[in-house]
């Protein structure tokens, strides 16, 4: 529990209060809060506030339960127990979390060990639990990835959490703002991992903006069907896919960053990491639950509107370690736009099923008004081809030039401002600039304006304000604009 010394009023002297943080929330008066390190190992089922004098640590798999709030003040540091394997953190549905940082107080969750010492898969992650719909049915409950390896229900363990069977796409499950996560992930068994992030069913009056997720076991950002909008987000070294899509999901999201640089380590226990991290890894249905396989509805159709993602940089014929930089399979639709896909040594994009071409009307040349896959302009750079080739999976392209698809000349250096030729674990994100180099690809050749389905599903800001919609540039920062990932993220692989 974090301790709160009421000091009297008479005897608050300023020598007092020097020695801690006063504040003056309290309905009685000021309270003095300590700093300190603190321990939370069972489920949390009344509201709290985690403060930014108090270092937490989670140890074990902490729920917090439905009608309560956690608020976690801005500059709060959480550690994920490397000693208690998979350790979490669950909002789970029906409760809150209002996680608020700022740019120069991030919210971050991080490993217990110390820098140089930790690794993807050090503690579980951060599970967010909506009221939304997907378009998986399963008897008895769907559980989220990750969770179930106990059985009952005892608090702070990894019991049962199932989040299919929502019916509210608006549904609200707090807000995150300015919050990192580090080295998470834990996969109790293959295929079944949680990761960085992860939003089960998660609805569109959650608030969801500059967040990042670093070096972790599986996927950095993973939505599981809802609605969520969410914008500003860096996902840099991840152990699978950066930016993973599915069962129903119909949110928008904007101004994406992915950069992996390396095949990431895991620690011995949690799992074992991907040979091949994407992009971007949209599915529409698939597995049990499926009524109609691949064509299941809803369809996931996300918008997904600004992104610079940057893969390994390894040469086509170095073997299953690179990936695409967009994997669109099972069904899956979407509205893909205004993207630079550098790097990727299997290809821009892969088209995988006659499913998925079906979203965008199995032509080359979607309509606008009537397809619910697009993608446009996009620019690839250090790519081999536009579109991933061969394999036993169907295969089928795009007009790229109806589409405004681009394969640049250029390598990733000239093409942003600052990009380093090599990686290390020295690297600072001080190196990285994501503003486009003057006159180079992604500066410009944009769409500025939506039309069709796009421009009905950008209609609308979300609960943070963020209002979706064209830009005349391509990827995740504007030429001379806000270097919004600056101050608040950091890149290191231990």
């Amino acid at each position: 529990m974090n301790v709160r010394t009421r000091l009297p009023l008479l005897l608050a002297t300023a020598t007092a209060l020097s020695l801690a943080a006063c504040r003056t929330d309290d309905p009685l008066g000021p309270v003095v809060v300590p700093p300190g390190d603190a321990d939370i190992a069972t489920d949390i089922l009344a509201n709290r506030t985690l403060y930014a004098e108090t270092t937490y640590t989670i140890k074990g798999f902490v729920h917090v339960g439905n009608g309560a709030t956690l608020t976690i003040e801005p500059g709060t540091r959480i550690l994920g127990d490397f000693a208690t394997l998979g350790s979490s953190l669950f909002i789970l549905r029906g409760a809150r979390i209002s996680a608020v940082g700022t740019a120069d107080a991030p919210i971050v969750f991080t490993s217990s060990q110390p820098a140089g010492s930790r690794a993807p898969g050090d503690w579980g992650g951060l599970i967010i639990i909506g009221n939304g719909i997907i378009n998986r049915v399963v008897t008895g409950g769907l559980e989220i990835e990750g969770t179930g390896t106990v059985t009952g229900s005892t608090p702070g363990t990894n019991y049962r959490v199932t989040y299919d069977g929502g019916t509210t796409n608006t549904d609200n499950s707090g807000e995150l703002r300015y919050v990192r996560v580090e080295y998470a992930g834990y996969g109790p068994s293959l295929n079944n991992e949680l990761n960085s992030f992860t939003f089960g069913a998660v609805g569109s009056g959650t608030r969801l903006s500059y967040l990042q997720a670093m070096a972790g076991l599986d996927d950095s950002f993973e939505f599981f069907g809802g609605a969520a909008d969410a914008n500003h987000l860096v996902s840099y070294e991840a152990g699978d896919d950066h930016f993973d899509m599915s069962e129903g999901y119909v949110g928008r999201l904007q101004y994406l960053i992915a950069l992996q640089t390396t095949q990431l380590t895991a620690r011995t226990g949690a799992g074992t990491p991907s040979s091949d991290p994407q992009g971007i890894e949209n599915d529409g249905c698939s597995g049990t639950g499926c009524a109609s396989g691949f064509d299941t509805a809803p369809f996931t159709v996300p918008l997904v509107a600004n992104f610079t993602l940057i893969g390994t940089g390894e040469t086509a014929t170095s073997g299953s370690s690179g990936g695409v930089g967009m994997m669109l399979r099972r069904g899956t639709g979407g509205y893909y736009v205004n993207g630079i896909l550098g790097r990727w040594p299997r290809g821009g994009t892969s088209l995988r099923d006659a499913e998925t071409f079906a979203r965008a009307g199995s032509t080359g040349t979607p309509d606008p008004v009537t397809a619910d896959l697009l993608l446009r302009n996009i620019v690839h750079v250090e790519t081999p081809s536009m579109f991933q080739t061969g394999g036993s999976s169907v295969q089928n392209s795009l007009d790229v030039t109806a589409n405004a698809l681009t394969l640049s000349a250029s390598l990733a250096t000239a093409v942003f401002t600052a990009f380093p030729a090599t990686f290390t674990n020295a690297t600072a994100t001080a190196a990285l600039d994501w503003t486009p180099a003057a006159g180079a690809a992604g500066a410009s050749g944009g769409l500025a304006t939506f039309t069709g389905k796009m421009a009905t599903k950008a209609t609308g800001a979300s609960p943070t304000g963020h209002a979706f919609a064209g830009t005349t540039f391509m990827g995740a920062a504007a030429p001379g604009g806000i270097k919004w990932w600056q101050g608040w993220t950091v890149y290191a692989r231990n």
